[in-house]
């Protein structure tokens, strides 16, 4: 029997009342988080909830998936306004369109030189979050400092692990690794299981790391009022808390501020000015090696 899900786009659909709801406030969130885009679905179902939107149960959620993913089949909704939790990035060899093409993107290589921004600071930073859907958010609050977002979700990730404790090898002082995970049995355990791991693995190898939860925690679940779920009854593991929330329950406004912050308690400001001002006299000095040319098909003198 053939599926009749839908299946490509879908220019011709027109939702009906109760769809066009849920949408005109999924339209409201992402006008509201505009400068956090891409969001994930489970951020915006959180947001839903807090708006009072939708109510807390699993076949609301489907529900919302579907009109999403209708309304972005039928243009809607950008393509690039949700990250899909499963997507996975594969980035194609580089290639251009002749000699001209190659410049332009030499030229815009030079505007995006940058040094180490982690030199000279008291400890390396990196970002670890439980969710791949919530990495490029991380990644755009974390770049300005030249810090690394990575997702570290899973209890298996031994290459992942070690790799970490490398990074911290090479790295030449200490790291501090904030972790952004859910607040539940799972992510508790995740959480220990790849600190522990991670920091055997950097002791061994003459390097030192530390782990430090940015959130969620109880203060945080309290002070934004996010909404909780009882554990689930066959997890049996320990777990310091009586009620369960997820990350993506943070709006990300209040997500950025709260990473932001746990940066700053831990870069020096002086020095991260000078990295920045470096930076742009050796791009300058770049720009001046290279040489700049009126036609961008032509290559730069000299």
């Amino acid at each position: 029997m053939p599926n009749k899900r839908p299946r490509g786009p879908q220019p011709h659909w027109r939702p009906k009342r109760e769809t066009l709801r849920v949408l005109t406030a999924v339209d409201t969130i992402l006008d509201r988080y505009r400068d956090h885009l891409p969001i994930s679905l489970r951020q915006t179902w959180y947001v839903l909830l807090s708006d009072g939107v939708m109510a807390k149960i699993e076949r609301d959620y489907k529900r919302m998936c579907e009109y999403v993913g209708m309304a972005r089949r039928s243009g809607r909704i950008p393509w690039d306004a949700i990250r899909d939790d499963t997507q996975i990035a594969v980035e194609a060899p580089p290639s251009f369109a002749g000699p001209g093409d190659f410049f332009t993107a030499v030229d815009a290589a030079v505007d995006d030189y940058r040094v180490d921004r982690q030199t000279g600071q008291p400890v390396r930073l990196e970002l670890w979050c439980e969710t791949a859907g919530m990495v490029p958010q991380l990644v755009r609050i974390g770049e300005g400092f030249g810090i690394a977002c990575f997702s570290g979700g899973g209890f298996d990730g031994l290459a992942g692990k070690h790799d970490a404790a490398m990074r911290a090898v090479e790295g030449g002082r200490k790291t501090l690794v904030l972790h952004i995970g859910d607040y539940d049995p799972s992510g508790e355990h995740l959480f220990n299981s790849l600190a522990e791991d991670v920091i055997a693995f950097a002791q061994a190898a003459g390097a030192e790391v530390e782990f430090e939860r940015v959130a969620v925690t109880p203060e945080q679940i309290a002070t934004y009022d996010l909404p909780t779920a009882p554990p689930k009854a066959t997890d049996r593991r320990s777990f310091s808390g009586t009620t369960t929330t997820q990350a993506e329950a943070l709006p990300p406004d209040i997500l950025a501020t709260i990473v932001r912050e746990a940066i700053a308690a831990h870069r020096d400001l002086e020095v991260h000015r000078q990295a920045l001002a470096r930076e742009e006299a050796e791009r300058r000095a770049i720009r001046e090696r290279l040489g700049r040319w009126s036609d961008p098909g032509e290559p730069p003198a000299g």
